[in-house]
């Protein structure tokens, strides 16, 4: 992320160099901006989406420990003389924390960002370690 003392250089952070179309996962999509955090024992990330219909543009899944969070992002039919808003796809996968419920997968929309959670592991949840005996062969 940028940090304020950056703003107005003429060279932009690093992280935006990788938001253009040539770092995307695949050719004509673009990445999205996300932010991720623990909070109340869940596991959160939140992605700036502005402009979308979450309903209609936005698919979300789960795989494997892996959150995926595919959209399309529309242009209107009015006629422009400059736009640097992006329009098209988007895609963003997220590692998730390792023994987190994929089953309690939660999911809002407000004011252009987009926050999915999913439960962390309580301490007492979490593998504990165990000794394995090992036994000589006959």
């Amino acid at each position: 992320m940028a940090e304020l003392s950056r703003r107005g250089t003429l060279f932009p952070d690093l992280s935006d160099w990788f938001d253009m179309p040539f770092f995307s996962e695949r050719p004509g999509m673009y990445r999205i901006r996300v932010e991720d955090f623990e909070e109340d024992g869940r596991y959160v990330v939140r992605a700036e989406m502005p402009g979308i219909d979450p309903e209609k543009d936005v698919d979300i899944t789960v795989a494997s420990g892996r959150l995926t969070i595919r959209g399309e992002r529309r242009e209107g039919s009015k006629e422009k003389h400059r736009s640097e808003f992006r329009y098209g796809s988007f895609v963003r996968t997220v590692t998730l924390p390792e023994g987190v419920d994929e089953s309690d997968v939660q999911a809002t929309y407000n004011n252009g960002i987009l926050e999915v959670s999913v439960p962390i592991p309580t301490k007492e949840k979490e593998k504990k370690e165990r000794r394995i005996p090992v036994q000589r062969g006959k």
